[in-house]
């Protein structure tokens, strides 16, 4: 389990609404190339003295397509119990690349593509609507793997198949058609599935077979929903979904289930490019490479920015490695730098736990204050998987009385100086020293997908960081 985790993790490295795919990757791939001429072009003019110096500038990024959202899902419970829906926090990242994309809570890699046909490996987050007071003990939120192949009709139809599996091999088939429309500030997305469940899977979650010994047989469910978009201003959008789901005969008629119709709703707001705005073909800022130590500490995020941190009794200690991909430099109209950063994290051994690791994608912004020196603030929102939970946050899930969750929300609060403002060499230009706030929780008990937990684990981290 922990290592399809993983795996679905790495798939999403990196995000965006899929509806724009094709017409964003070709953009983007032409105009990279329109510029590439256009430089070299340029080059053969120069003498060589400023030829030289041309090529050792950083690398020039484009505006890439993302989204950052908050949004509420409420759901019905199909079971036969006193509560009648469950509702979960859900953050989402969106990202379009050539290769690789992240759709809210789903992700995955561009295995083929060819005209309009694309072929896709994919990790989606699937949840199990039951009481929201046992979700934390059950956890049967899960990430479901497989494959998608996708034929697109014009640019706003869409036909998928797709064999997925959750993380114990239990298959199941979609077959769906989806549609977009947009109409000045508002953009419109409806969809038709259906799928194929197998017995496998219908006994599992529909029969609760764990708990009923009920076995049931496969069978056919009909889901339609639309989802909506709406343009408020600059970067800033509302957005809303609705889906029905009808259940096939087998699971309707099972004894845990106590209704054939299941409901869901998101409702919530993001940030996404402008869409009255053309994207930029070059951005301000460039990739990076940043690497940090951090030792753990028992306090909260609250402790911590007040200057009140208590020393972790075994002296607990990660060290990690975040890239950054430029995604804009501009959020309303603020020279505020986006970045897709993921991570990967080594939590060293200690007396009380063993060697672990962890994987972060998250979206990290930048805000530069250009007094005296250049300095930042910065704050990343994400998530992150553990090979296995860390001391210091086991032990706080014991004393609070949960089950912990390998799956967490992650968080990231930083701080850096410039090093060539500092000590006056051009070479450290590029180079940052800072420090930041390392943090995984689960929002408050408020998403299920995170095991309905309260609490997290918190490390003070130093980090160097490499613009390039």
């Amino acid at each position: 389990m922990r290592f399809c985790l993983t795996i679905s993790l790495s798939l999403a490295l990196f995000i965006s609404p899929a509806l724009f795919a094709k017409n964003s990757v070709i953009a983007d791939s032409d105009a990279e190339t329109e510029q590439s001429i256009a430089k070299s072009e340029s080059l053969k003019q120069k003498p060589a003295e400023e030829q030289t110096s041309e090529t050792k500038q950083i690398k020039v990024h484009q505006e890439k397509t993302w989204g950052l959202g908050v949004l509420v899902r409420n759901a019905e419970i199909p079971f036969d119990t006193e509560a009648d829906n469950v509702t979960s926090f859900v953050p989402m990242m969106f990202y379009q690349g050539e290769d690789f994309f992240i759709r809210g809570i789903e992700g995955g890699a561009h295995l083929y593509q060819h005209n309009d046909w694309q072929f896709n490996a994919m990790a989606r987050m699937r949840f199990f609507d039951i009481p929201a007071e046992y979700q934390n003990q059950v956890q049967g939120d899960t990430i479901d793997l497989g494959f998608q192949a996708r034929r697109a009709f014009g640019d706003n139809t869409f036909f998928d198949v797709e064999l997925f599996s959750d993380l114990e091999g239990k298959p199941y088939a979609n077959v769906s058609q989806s549609w977009y429309f947009q109409h000045n500030s508002w953009e419109f997305m409806p969809k038709v599935t259906a799928r194929y469940k197998s017995a496998s899977f219908n006994s599992h979650y529909y029969a609760l077979e764990d708990l009923t010994s009920e076995s049931i047989g496969a069978g056919f469910e009909l889901n339609a929903g639309v989802e909506t978009r709406y343009h408020v201003a600059s970067n800033f959008y509302l957005l809303a979904s609705v889906n029905a789901t009808m259940l096939d005969n087998n699971a309707y008629q099972s004894d845990a289930v106590a209704q054939r119709w299941q409901s869901e709703a998101y409702l919530g707001f993001a940030f996404f490019n402008d869409i009255s705005k053309p994207k930029k073909n070059e951005l301000s800022n460039h990739g990076y490479l940043r690497l940090a130590h951090g030792w753990a500490t028992p306090s909260n995020i609250g402790d911590i920015l007040a200057g009140d941190t208590v020393k972790d009794e075994y002296n607990n200690q990660l060290t990690s490695i975040f890239y950054g991909l430029p995604l804009t430099d501009n959020l309303f109209s603020l020279p505020i730098d986006i970045f897709l950063t993921p991570g990967f994290i080594w939590h060293w051994n200690s007396e009380v736990q063993s060697s672990e690791q962890e994987y972060v994608l998250a979206i990290k912004a930048y805000y530069t204050i250009d007094w005296p020196v250049r300095w930042r603030i910065g704050a990343a929102e994400g998530l992150s998987y553990a090979s296995d939970v860390s001391y210091i946050e086991a032990s706080e899930m014991e004393r609070k009385g949960y089950q912990p969750s390998e799956l967490m929300n992650f968080l990231d609060f930083s701080i850096d100086i410039n090093l060539g403002d500092i000590f006056g060499v051009n070479a450290l230009n590029e180079t940052w020293l800072g420090y930041s706030i390392h943090h995984r929780s689960a929002i408050f008990e408020s998403a299920s997908q995170f095991g309905r937990i309260k609490g997290g684990s918190n490390y003070n981290t130093v980090y160097i960081q490499f613009d390039f």
